[in-house]
């Protein structure tokens, strides 16, 4: 088969962040490109993760803020959080973006279909529509899906997917899982006013994420009232008489809620696409496996983003699916980078982290660790105890910050910034160089003179 007899030069599944981007920027690099998205464009980020997510936490920051505000002279009541004026805005601006991604797709020439699409060999996709097409290039770019245990009465909870589109917020809700997802929606939903059990069945949240951080993050969870219970895991959900939800958990302790939200981990979006049997190998989580500039075992078809289970963060897919095009359509081989990658977890207050945890950074060289624990001012003079944590994981031998890890409010703000120093390579005499700016609470992060632990 030659190049002329494809009907497209690049064949896009899944029009999430790391597809589009793919798809568009091979389009104006004048590759002829069709994209096939079977739910929404935009993709879990932008229409069941990152974007609504964001916007419910700014929205659970307020009910909180009214109680803090009175401690600070204001006169004002406790009010209460309208869930069904929240909704529809928060739909329009998820429509809104999803049309902003169709248009910039649109305009270089991209052939889009809202359809499903499957493999019917290395250069064929089918469509759910019934129609078929050929292309050069076809790239995997599905994403992930949440886990749902398998457990009786396990269907009637709900997922990260539903809990944007429910009818009433519930005024109690267990959620099941200790990842970022269950304790960002622990906090969310705290904030929004629902009564939060959380429990997980590991002795402590955000596993993978520092030892210390994890703890801290733990205490202020409890301090803000969320029921957080570690050790243990539902055995079986039941259906009250009066339509909530009875729940058994593995120590046989009982609670009875409006829903329960599974938020117990995601797995890549691999099945039914035909790809194993074109020859591309499937991973034991179901990721499809390719090497360093995202190529599977068959030439022809690549795969980026969480389809992969490489890094699952949007940015990361994104510079994926740019390198992607770099490598196929530029002639100018490219791999992502995936080293110090920045994220944040937004628990209230939130989590910023780039680089090495303490514990990985141990049993890689000999370390010193910088710590501050402080209340910071805006919760001091109200007499909260809420603490913030400035960390900083440090070589012996460089002298080189190979972790920095910052729990209060704008951590993720200022962890983009501080992404951008230990990704240059930044020693501690270097942070220790730049004047601090007074008063704010990063200023911590250039104060920390002496190790608090060290190997």
């Amino acid at each position: 088969m030659t190049m002329s007899t494809f009907d497209y030069d690049l064949f896009v599944i899944g029009g999430g962040s790391g597809g589009v981007r793919a798809g568009r920027v091979a389009a104006e690099s004048g590759a002829r490109v069709a994209l096939a998205e079977e739910f929404r464009m935009g993709g879990t980020c932008v229409i069941r993760g990152c974007v609504p997510k964001k916007l419910m936490v700014f929205a659970s920051k307020f009910g909180p803020a009214t109680g803090e505000a009175r401690d600070w002279g204001w006169e004002m009541g406790d009010g209460t959080f309208d869930w069904s004026k929240f909704r529809p805005n928060l739909h329009a601006e998820l429509s809104r973006l999803e049309n902003i991604y169709r248009t910039n797709l649109a305009r270089p020439g991209t052939d889009l279909y809202d359809a499903r699409a499957t493999l019917k060999d290395a250069h064929t996709v089918s469509l759910s529509n019934g129609q078929s097409y050929t292309a050069k290039h076809i790239l995997v770019a599905t994403g992930g899906r949440p886990f749902i245990p398998d457990l009786p009465g396990a269907e009637m909870g709900i997922t990260s997917n539903e809990v944007f589109n429910l009818d009433r917020l519930p005024k109690k809700i267990l959620i099941v899982g200790g990842g970022y997802i269950a304790c960002e929606f622990a906090c969310i939903l705290n904030g929004l006013g629902t009564h939060v059990t959380q429990w997980h069945r590991g002795p402590q949240v955000l596993r993978g994420f520092d030892d210390e951080v994890r703890g801290h993050i733990a205490e202020l969870m409890l301090a803000q009232g969320i029921d957080l219970r570690v050790g243990v895991s539902p055995r079986a959900l039941e259906r009250c008489d009066d339509g909530r939800i009875r729940v058994i958990g593995s120590d046989d302790h009982k609670v009875v809620v409006d829903e329960v939200l599974w938020a117990t981990g995601r797995k890549p979006n691999s099945d039914g696409l035909g790809l194993e049997d074109l020859g591309v190998e499937i991973g034991e989580r179901g990721e499809v496996v390719v090497d360093d500039y995202s190529q599977t075992a068959v030439p022809s078809i690549y795969a980026i983003g969480d389809v992969t289970d490489r890094i699952n963060l949007t940015p990361v897919a994104i510079r994926e699916g740019a390198a992607f095009v770099e490598t196929v359509f530029k002639g100018n081989p490219t791999k992502p980078d995936h080293e110090m990658v920045a994220s944040a977890v937004f628990t209230q207050p939130e989590y910023g982290t780039v680089g090495l945890t303490e514990e990985d950074a141990r049993a890689q060289e000999p370390i010193d660790v910088y710590t501050a624990t402080f209340r910071p001012m805006q919760k001091s003079f109200i007499d909260r105890q809420e603490k913030a944590l400035f960390k900083l994981v440090v070589s012996q031998e460089s002298q080189r910050v190979l972790g920095c890890h910052i729990v209060a409010d704008g951590a993720g703000e200022m962890i983009q910034l501080a992404a951008v120093a230990v990704k240059m390579g930044a020693t501690k005499a270097d942070f220790d160089a730049a004047v601090a700016v007074h008063p704010t609470m990063a200023e911590e992060i250039v104060l920390m003179k002496s190790p608090t632990r060290s190997d």
